[in-house]
């Protein structure tokens, strides 16, 4: 994975990172690398923790880690939602999801109690993903914690599980499949869940060479990533202001942390497939 914008250095005062240090949610790493879905269990707690002091420091509020999940793991995991899992489901959303109103490139592996987008999610497809469902679950919550550490009025009103972590739960789950063809290239420019979700998690998916070679199906260099409008306030060359335009080049393993109501985006291919699964959270209170 590549980024566009480079972080800034900072000299951090020891107390500051002392204080940091002690606030770090601990992840249990055996229960993690269990099945050797992260790719590295004993550094994932630092991962989190540089990427977070560095994202405040630049006023972000996303985080992407580079291939935390294993890229083996998932080629592990791939083949059966690829060729018999995997069933996109056409669902409706009012006013529409980033201009586009009909949505037919996801399969749900969850839905809200409301049974919104759809009332029929793939039961079967979310047994298959259901260990990395939940270790999403523990790195998400490691992160919210942190992202969210000096925020009194969010860590006082959530509840905690008896390791001091934010108990979360997910509100919607699918995996989405981007090709080539007109409303199908990417997700433009959007909020997750109408900004009504605490945060969402975004992961990279392989690249399909189980259906057809990986040359047939591979988009690199025929765009795809993500886009994050977020940070420090800029202005462009136009004279407007905004948020700063940050790119990923994302690839699988890699993990998207993202806070409540971050414009973000898929972008569009040219050729191939893209894979993602995307987790909507909500953190209990």
């Amino acid at each position: 994975m590549t980024m566009s914008i480079a972080f800034q250095g900072a000299v951090v005062e020891d107390a500051a990172k002392q204080r940091r240090a002690d606030s770090v949610v601990k992840i249990n790493n055996n229960e993690l690398n269990e099945k050797n879905i992260v790719s590295n269990p004993t550094e994932i707690n630092k991962q989190i923790t540089k990427g977070v002091v560095r994202a405040k420091l630049n006023k972000r509020r996303h985080l992407v880690i580079p291939a935390a999940i294993s890229p083996t793991y998932l080629d592990h995991l791939m083949p059966s939602i690829v060729t018999d899992l995997f069933q996109p489901q056409t669902v409706t959303y009012n006013g529409g999801i980033a201009n586009i109103k009909k949505w037919s490139i996801s399969c749900y592996l969850e839905v809200m109690e409301s049974g919104i987008p759809c009332t029929n999610p793939h039961e079967g497809l979310k047994s298959h993903c259901l260990e990395l469902l939940e270790t999403c679950n523990k790195l998400f919550s490691s992160w919210f914690r942190q992202q969210h550490a000096c925020n009194d009025r969010t860590t006082s009103s959530y509840k905690i599980d008896a390791e001091g972590n934010p108990i979360v739960s997910r509100l919607m789950t699918f995996i989405t499949r981007y090709t080539p063809a007109p409303d199908e290239n990417a997700l433009l420019k959007h909020v997750d869940g109408a900004g009504k979700v605490d945060g969402s998690v975004v992961v990279a998916l392989p690249i399909d060479r189980w259906t057809a070679s990986e040359e047939e199906n591979s988009f690199e260099g025929y765009g795809g990533g993500l886009t994050f409008w977020d940070g420090r306030i800029q202005r462009s060359t136009d004279g407007t202001r905004g948020p700063e335009e940050i790119d990923y080049d994302t690839r699988s393993g890699d993990i998207a942390f993202i806070d409540r109501a971050v414009w973000h985006q898929a972008n569009p291919i040219t050729k191939g497939t893209r894979w993602a699964l995307v987790i909507f959270y909500k953190v209990e209170r």
